[in-house]
């Protein structure tokens, strides 16, 4: 079922995973069937256009007429209008072909069911979760301008704090727009946690060492750092992250400890381009896949995860906070296909 804030995040012993105490929990446990059922509405709903468009041929080709070659060639004309990326696509349905072939799928019941499994284990891929052992853990949010990073970051401190307990400092080391510190800011103010800046044309790393440095005094548990905006063919600025990695690395050895690349899911297969020359440039543990409310293409998340075998660890799917969401594959899979 839907995972939660907690099933997002390794935690370590002695109270750092911001767990409650005893008091109400058994109220809470009975609670979060209900909680997480209401999720997985939302999610499905949210993504209504993916899910209208790929659902309906779905169930013509599925469950409409015999099985035939037709079939697999309209399931995987399908399958790739969602942009879940053709060798993705021809994987899954040449898995889903064969078992049908053996027998031992009969019916377009068994088929749809099969298909939202086979389209789940391609997005379960690599680490899902966020290792949050380290004290404090760094967090670097990258992406290209435009995909909502600043706002998924903002998001991410307000339920690091608010659902887990744990206290975050925010580095606006996207120095070259105005506009980007002073969202941040406002992100902070409404998360609870503090915010480390520098001058307009600041030097980026200066301000994310600087917020390291902070994080470190307070003891906060989290520290995460906005970096600019950049197309990913701009190769100084994809070089910059290489460097703004090294400056933080000065302060704790071994962070950043997770790198989040934020796409833009009305991208389509430009997204998983950007993916791709972004985990070339700085090492990418995860993704998170916005804007999934406004696109028919919210494949996108298997071609990432089946292509490049980088997880996608969160998802947003409207404006409210509750809409960015830990990705659960098995839900996500079902959403797709309207199950």
């Amino acid at each position: 079922m839907t995972r939660d804030w907690q099933d997002l995040f390794i935690t370590g012993e002695g109270g750092r995973d911001g767990s409650p105490g005893d008091s109400g929990a058994g109220t809470e446990d009975r609670e979060q069937p209900e909680k997480k059922q209401r999720f997985f509405r939302r999610l499905r709903d949210n993504m209504a256009k993916t899910r209208v468009a790929l659902a309906a041929e779905v169930q013509a080709t599925l469950f409409e007429g015999d099985v035939d070659e037709e079939t697999w060639e309209r399931l995987e004309e399908a399958l790739i209008m969602a942009d879940v990326g053709a060798a993705t696509t021809a994987r899954v349905v040449a898995e889903l072909e064969q078992e049908a072939e053996d027998g031992s799928l009969v019916g377009g019941e068994q088929l749809s069911e099969r298909l939202a499994e086979l389209l789940a284990e391609l997005a379960r891929t690599g680490e899902g979760r966020i290792d949050m052992r380290h004290e404090p853990t760094v967090i670097m949010a990258v992406g290209v301008n435009g995909t909502g990073k600043t706002t998924t970051i903002g998001k991410l401190a307000f339920h690091l704090h608010a659902e887990l307990g744990l206290t975050v400092v925010l580095g606006a080391a996207d120095t070259f727009r105005a506009a980007a510190v002073e969202q941040l800011a406002g992100w902070a103010q409404r998360a609870g946690c503090e915010i480390v800046r520098g001058p307009e044309g600041s030097d980026p790393g200066s301000v994310a060492f600087e917020a390291v440095k902070r994080g470190r005094e307070l003891g906060a548990d989290v520290i995460i750092i906005d970096t600019a905006g950049r197309l990913h063919n701009q190769d100084h600025l994809m070089g910059e992250l290489a460097k703004i990695r090294r400056v933080i690395s000065k302060q704790l050895a071994d962070a950043p400890h997770e790198t989040l690349l934020t796409v833009d899911a009305t991208t389509g297969q430009n997204g998983l381009r950007q993916a791709k020359l972004f985990s070339e440039a700085v090492r990418v543990d995860g993704i998170v896949l916005t804007k999934l409310d406004g696109t028919a293409k919210g494949g996108i998340a298997l071609a990432i995860a089946g292509e490049l075998g980088i997880p996608v660890k969160l998802i947003g799917v409207g404006e409210a906070l509750e809409d960015l969401r830990p990705f659960d594959a098995e839900d996500f899979a079902r959403a797709l296909l309207g199950r």
